[in-house]
């Protein structure tokens, strides 16, 4: 699907024309700048590859600083590839947020903020095991029995368990797109998305 690259600014709430206050977030969409079109002749399919983010040539590696020049763009920090635009696009041409409208619904991945090792009770929400009280010790939180004693005999693949959370690719569905400012390249998404402030987003219609 057709999208952009964008940066997560942060979170603020707007009133809609019934009066409500709808918690949205303002995200930073574009310009971003075509640095390759792949066809199907070529490579097998069709699909254009957007550059978000200007960054200094001495922090470009030399191949990647060719594949910038043949293209006629300025090196880019963030790259991604997107497929279904309408219309022809040329090496070089700037895609804004005005391809977006309000109303529109799309699709945003981003990387969740990381929480570290966490425990069963927060990762996963389990309740703990037995009472805090009966001369209980220090099992409150744990998980309790993870595999069989005999048969299987094993642990199985995907059992929940302690371990890394967050920090991880994740994409909401659905998401509304409350107003678009193309002046600042802006544009307000009804509700949260992952990922913390000054994260790169995908934006997919």
């Amino acid at each position: 699907m057709p999208g952009l690259l964008g940066k997560k600014i942060g979170m603020t709430s707007v009133f809609s024309a019934d009066g409500k206050n709808v918690p949205c977030t303002v995200i930073e969409v574009g310009p971003c700048v075509v640095t390759q079109i792949k066809t199907a002749e070529k490579d097998g399919y069709e699909a254009i590859q957007l550059g978000f983010e200007e960054k200094k040539d001495k922090h470009t590696t030399a191949p990647m600083a060719g594949h910038f020049k043949k293209a006629g763009v300025a090196p880019q920090r963030h790259l991604a590839e997107f497929k279904g635009f309408d219309g022809e696009y040329k090496l070089g041409d700037s895609i804004t947020v005005d391809l977006f409208t309000e109303n529109d619904f799309v699709d945003i991945q981003g990387v969740s903020k990381g929480k570290g090792y966490q425990g069963v009770v927060k990762r996963h929400g389990f309740g703990g095991v037995g009472q805090s009280t009966h001369g209980q010790h220090n099992r409150l939180r744990a998980p309790g029995s993870v595999g069989a004693c005999s048969y299987p005999a094993k642990v199985f693949k995907g059992m929940r368990m302690a371990g890394q959370m967050g920090n991880e690719k994740v994409t909401i569905q659905n998401l509304q797109v409350i107003k678009v400012m193309p002046d600042h390249n802006l544009l307000l998404i009804k509700g949260s998305i992952p990922g913390c402030k000054g994260s790169i987003v995908l934006i997919e219609k």
